[in-house]
């Protein structure tokens, strides 16, 4: 996936989810913030931030949106839509034979990120997206996440009826020894997630090419449960 017009500046403040502070140029410019997780570690006053310029006549209040942020010298991107965006993009690699990729449906009480049909295979596959590093490891999630451990039920439920079900965590930057649940921020995900993973939901984690205008899936990362 790719961005269109981006430009480099410096991280001041976020003064609430949505939105931040930062320099471009000299001139310090309210903008949006594509993630509301809380990415403490990311956005810390000086960072390096890559913002893409909203689009010619776009009628809102901001004229850009942060997308990626420069952690030491990698790049991380923060922007929640893009891992969906890259799962539609990599889904095709992931499955032979896929002729149907639906966002957004329905099973049970949760909408999932896609249903999936690859020959006789139907699929369901929830996306999330892993900012959140320390040391080489990769966890999720950076805040607790009811809706995510519902999620995780019902997917176990989707394999009990016959479906597959995938959970695919996206990291996206480069480089990452492992990824694991975030046991100390929310217990109860990392246990659904361990549950799911005995009842047969697959649990996939991927690296990403991250460069200022765009990311792609790279490769499979290890994951420890």
């Amino acid at each position: 996936m790719r961005y269109g017009k981006i430009v480099e500046g410096c991280f001041i403040s976020r003064p609430n989810r949505f939105i931040a502070l930062v320099d471009i140029d000299g001139v310090t410019e309210t903008v949006h913030v594509k993630n509301t997780g809380r990415c403490r570690e990311l956005l810390t006053p000086g960072a390096r931030v890559i913002l893409e310029c909203a689009p010619e006549g776009a009628q809102r209040k901001t004229k850009f949106d942060i997308i990626a942020v420069y952690k030491g010298d990698m790049l991380i991107n923060m922007d929640s839509q893009s891992p969906n965006k890259a799962a539609t993009e990599f889904i095709p690699k992931l499955f032979d034979g896929v002729t149907l990729i639906r966002p957004e449906t329905r099973y049970g009480d949760s909408r999932f990120d896609f249903y999936i049909e690859a020959g006789e295979r139907r699929i369901f596959m929830e996306v999330k997206g892993c900012t959140l590093e320390e040391n080489g490891v990769c966890r999720f999630p950076d805040a607790p996440t009811e809706r995510g451990v519902k999620h995780v039920k019902e997917l176990v439920r989707a394999v009990a009826e016959g479906y597959e079900g995938y959970i695919f965590f996206v990291i996206q930057m480069e480089r990452a020894r492992y990824f694991t649940p975030n046991k100390d921020t929310h217990p109860e995900f990392a246990s659904a997630l361990k549950n799911a993973s005995e009842n047969g939901v697959r649990v996939i984690a991927y690296t990403c090419d991250v460069a200022p205008d765009s990311m792609v899936i790279k490769e499979p990362c290890k994951i420890v449960l």
